[in-house]
């Protein structure tokens, strides 16, 4: 299990990317960081989750 966002998930062997998608998060509007370290947005198609990572998605909203 992966803990997104303090929720436990079944997402170990997927990438970042295959997460944000069925999640249906903006990847233009979101910032990712994977056990405490910021993952660039170029990797996330290529960094697979592992069991027990912890991951943060923090997404961007405009306003004024």
């Amino acid at each position: 299990m992966v803990k997104i966002n303090g929720a436990e998930v079944d997402m170990a062997g997927k990438t970042i990317a295959e997460y944000l998608e069925s999640a249906d998060y903006d990847t233009r509007r979101v910032a990712v960081e994977r056990n405490g370290d910021i993952v660039p947005k170029a990797e996330y198609s290529q960094t697979v989750l592992s069991e027990n990572d912890t991951l943060e998605v923090v997404s961007f909203v405009g306003g004024g």
